[in-house]
């Protein structure tokens, strides 16, 4: 029904000059709206590339600087552990030495009580050497008693 309505439609129109010719008119302007909205298209897509380009070159640019630190990070922590190995080293070193004082310590205390035992023993003599004098000087202050046997 529809097309028995536009084919009646279209025989009217055709044999008409200026209606053909407004319908060329509209047809050429339809195809070149279509080739700047083609155009127009191209344009936007190439645009849509080249700030693809641009954003994918940052990234990389972003990658090569994290992979940058990332090697820096690693080699940082490489100069860690070998301070830490020297500080294991040092701390070792210095229990030696610890251990070494302490051995000292004991023999320094063991001459020490050495010493106080002598001390000791000095006294003890000094306190006999006392009671000898003591003794020798009672003796001399006594009378002397002579006993003569005939």
């Amino acid at each position: 029904m529809l097309t028995g309505y536009l084919g009646k439609y279209v025989k009217k129109l055709v044999g008409r000059t200026d209606i053909e010719d407004a319908l060329g008119r509209l047809d050429r302007l339809t195809q070149d709206e279509v080739q700047m909205a083609t155009v127009q298209g191209l344009r936007a897509t190439h645009e849509v590339d080249e700030k693809v380009q641009a954003i994918d070159d940052k990234a990389q640019s972003i990658d090569n600087k994290v992979q940058a630190v990332d090697d820096t990070v690693h080699a940082v922590d490489n100069k860690v552990q070998i301070v830490e190995d020297k500080v294991q080293v040092v701390d070792d070193k210095v229990q030696g030495v610890d251990d070494k004082v302490q051995g000292v310590g004991d023999r320094v205390k063991n001459v020490d009580d050495k010493v106080q035992g002598v001390d000791e023993r000095v006294r003890d003599v000094d306190d006999k050497i006392d009671l000898v004098i003591d003794g020798v000087q009672l003796t001399l202050n006594q009378p002397a008693y002579y006993v003569t046997q005939f």
